[in-house]
């Protein structure tokens, strides 16, 4: 192993001379010189013609922009009609169709979900109705309406229960009208 590691240690380094041949190389050099003079006089013709392509260009775009004028085409009917074609396009595209479909086909089994939902709430109320707790609460509410009735309405007949409240609340106003000027009096003092 000493050995071994003896022989990496007295190899020698790159020399100095080695190192400038090795800077001489030049990639380049393979393309002779006529290839060369070939090659720059072709990216010459190359620039020349892009020159000329955006000139034309130019000038077709300028042409465009005069007839769009004249033919009443505003950017922003451009903008539209681009819009709505893509909006075309998203729709008849095939995503578009089954995510459509989808969400139709869940929008109709929630609603029948909500459906069902109510009938189920529906038959429950019912069913509550007719228990004997609330048969109970019904007949207590009846006896307190009929106590409130007797004792505003004296010998009047029968009334809902909204006409009997709006009737408590009428008495109850008419029979305290001392209240009504202390608490005017209050608030301008």
């Amino acid at each position: 192993m000493e050995s071994r590691q003896q022989d990496l240690l007295d190899k020698e380094a790159l020399k100095e001379v080695d190192e400038d041949v090795v800077s001489e190389v030049d990639l380049n050099n393979t393309v002779t010189e006529e290839e060369r003079e070939e090659m720059e006089n072709e990216l010459l013709k190359l620039e020349e013609e892009i020159t000329t392509l955006r000139q034309v260009l130019a000038s077709k775009e300028k042409r465009q922009l005069e007839l769009k004028q004249k033919l009443g085409i505003t950017p922003l009917s451009e903008l539209r009609q681009n819009f709505s074609k893509s909006w075309n396009d998203v729709q008849t595209s095939t995503a578009y169709k089954k995510t459509s479909e989808t969400l139709s086909t869940a929008g109709q089994r929630t609603s029948a979900a909500f459906n069902n939902l109510g009938t189920a709430i529906s038959r429950k109320f019912g069913d509550m109705r007719n228990s004997p707790s609330f048969k109970s609460f019904e007949d207590k509410v009846e006896n307190t309406v009929s106590n409130i009735k007797s004792k505003v309405g004296g010998a009047r007949g029968a009334g809902s229960f909204e006409e009997v409240l709006s009737s408590a609340a009428h008495a109850s106003a008419q029979d305290t009208p001392t209240n009504s000027v202390t608490e005017s009096t209050e608030r301008s003092s």
